[in-house]
């Protein structure tokens, strides 16, 4: 699974805990990873990735989604990674929650 591939990935890139869900007990910052789409043609996959940054401050967050798009533009060196390309990013906080986090979304190629 290339959600898999790339939580390992970019814990190990950022030194940061990543999930494909938040947890109930948040650490002050951290990455969740969502596949939004998937398709195959070809026998060759690709697949839709939304990173969300989460952190303390809006500032934090937003620099922690430029640190995610560095690592992310340097996961084609993976195997599996054939191509990333960054299809769009935005502030995503939750108002509700009062939880400062940014969204970058990506489409992959892989195998």
């Amino acid at each position: 699974m290339i959600e898999k591939v790339i939580l390992d990935y970019l814990e190990d890139e950022l030194d940061l805990p990543c999930y494909t869900e938040a947890p109930q007990n948040p650490p002050a910052e951290f990455i969740v990873i969502e596949k939004t789409s998937a398709g195959r043609v070809n026998y060759i996959d690709s697949s839709t990735l939304a990173i969300q940054s989460y952190a303390e401050s809006l500032y934090s967050a937003a620099s922690l989604s430029e640190a995610v798009k560095a690592a992310m533009f340097d996961s084609i060196t993976l195997d599996e990674v054939a191509s990333c390309r960054l299809n769009s990013e935005y502030n995503f906080t939750d108002p509700r929650k009062k939880q400062y986090r940014y969204q970058a979304v990506f489409d992959l190629t892989h195998y």
